[in-house]
């Protein structure tokens, strides 16, 4: 089964109550899990950090991105009180930790037991590391990342889950050695999830590159789904009929809204489309085993062929091309036996259309 993750973000733009109303909107639609983003932004981001072109855009360029990230931030207190409140609705909370601090208040005082690493921290191998020493199920998103850097990011993980928390690394092969080990191998299976990703908001359709996730499921042999920022419901349905374990994607209110992530998110419309279409498209992939379902049977005697006589076929006659032929229904002798019929003369006479009977039923 696909788990589908609502990305709520920082579509709340602020708000705690367009919180809950994210949260209701994404338990509505039917998704596993309704995420958010925690952070503190003078934490994340100097006051010298641009804003991307797409943030930029959706924003205006006149404040930094400190202070745009500052009007996004909920206070730990808030999270809480979310937290809880998924709980009442029955949906999983999760939310990104983008600093130590807001991984360890996850952690420690709200017990999310899967971790979601996003894209950007792909190469800060200090935060990669504090994930790993959790202990946590972690999601690894790999936006702008090439198969080379996802590997060493796999590889700071795998030194923090086979090591205790008074091991440190001493270089860079500390890490590959991880990787490259067995127990490292066998713990990244057992806690790891990689996210191909492609971080454009919103990503042309073109760029999306489904297939990556055959290519990384290959490449790292682990659990392997799709974060999402195209529009529309179409990559994310791709993405489950190739296998994806998990599908992540935007969500908010109302896409007019002020805000960095609004125009590129699905309304609650569209995310109520996208997980009816994940489950139907999870019962047409089925069990993989080829073999007739039971109600084709009967369609077998209507729809299959049988041989008959093509004209009227008298006893000791010889059977031949021209006396015998192959059409509907298909409860008498096989077409397969086409052949061996004719080097056999008939046992009794047959009148056209007539199915032929097999020598063995005479």
């Amino acid at each position: 089964m696909t788990i589908i993750i609502a990305e709520a973000g920082v579509n709340h733009n602020g708000d705690e109550n367009l919180a809950y109303a994210l949260v209701d909107a994404a338990k509505e639609a039917g998704a596993d899990i309704v995420k958010f983003q925690t952070f503190k932004a003078e934490k994340l981001a100097s006051k010298f950090a641009d804003k991307a072109d797409y943030q930029i855009e959706k924003t205006g360029g006149a404040e930094s991105q400190l202070s745009m990230l500052q009007k996004l931030e909920l206070s730990y207190d808030a999270f809480i009180r979310l937290s809880d409140y998924c709980k009442q609705k029955d949906i999983i909370f999760m939310s990104t930790a983008f600093e130590e601090e807001s991984l360890n208040f996850l952690v420690e005082k709200l017990d999310v037991k899967t971790l979601k690493i996003p894209s950007g921290e792909i190469t800060n191998a200090p935060l990669l590391l504090a994930h790993a020493r959790t202990g946590r199920e972690i999601i690894l998103s790999t936006g702008m990342a090439t198969l080379d850097e996802i590997q060493d990011a796999l590889g700071v993980i795998a030194f923090g889950l086979i090591n205790s928390s008074d091991v440190l690394p001493k270089s860079k092969k500390d890490f590959d050695a991880a990787f490259d080990s067995n127990e490292g191998k066998q713990k990244l299976l057992e806690k790891v999830t990689i996210l191909h990703c492609t971080s454009e908001y919103p990503t042309p359709l073109g760029d999306v590159n489904v297939r990556a996730i055959d290519t990384m499921r290959e490449k790292f042999g682990l659990k392997t789904g799709l974060s999402d920022h195209s529009e529309g419901i179409f990559a994310a349905i791709a993405a489950a009929s190739r296998g994806a374990c998990l599908v992540e994607k935007h969500f908010t209110l109302d896409k007019s809204m002020e805000g960095p992530d609004h125009s590129a998110s699905l309304s609650p419309d569209e995310l109520n489309q996208l997980v009816s279409g994940i489950r139907q498209v999870e019962k047409a992939l089925g069990s993989g085993r080829k073999e007739p379902q039971e109600y084709e049977y009967k369609n077998q005697r209507v729809i299959r062929k049988s041989v008959v006589a093509s004209k009227d076929i008298k006893a000791g006659e010889p059977f031949s091309q021209d006396n015998i032929s192959v059409m509907r229904p298909g409860i008498g002798v096989s077409p397969f036996k086409y052949w061996d019929l004719l080097s056999i003369t008939a046992d009794k006479s047959y009148k056209a259309g007539e199915l032929i009977c097999s020598p063995n039923d005479s």
